[in-house]
């Protein structure tokens, strides 16, 4: 029973799941040249909009608003904290080693628009 609970531990602190905090440590990974990036849809609600639709369609499943989630929440203070170009970078390059896929797949612009999206007031 203690091996259990302390494997189920384990996977919590790996994953960042209930806490919320290992998987922004993704954020603080960006290289200092890209935090500085400039999105070109600041502002833009209707960027802001897509960006919605897209986060329900890719993000969500790992991405949880409520209850236990397999990474963390993206209304997190820290993630609506970092730079649009921190953002992007995570959402470019991913972290296989923490369980985020890259979303390279996706055009620039749609990345960009999920960044609008966790920016602005929601």
């Amino acid at each position: 029973m203690k091996s259990q609970v302390s494997r189920i531990v384990t996977c919590l602190l790996v994953l960042g799941c209930g806490t919320g905090y290992a998987g922004t440590d993704l954020i603080g990974k960006a290289p200092e040249r890209v935090t500085a990036f400039v999105n070109p849809y600041e502002g833009d609600e209707a960027a802001a909009r897509a960006g919605g639709k897209l986060v329900a369609k890719e993000c969500r499943s790992c991405h949880v608003e409520k209850g236990l989630a397999k990474a963390p929440r993206l209304d997190a203070v820290r993630v609506r904290d970092a730079s649009a170009g921190a953002l992007y970078w995570v959402l470019r390059n991913g972290s296989l080693h923490r369980g985020m896929p890259s979303f390279a797949h996706l055009p620039e612009a749609q990345r960009w628009q999920i960044v609008e999206y966790l920016k602005s007031n929601r």
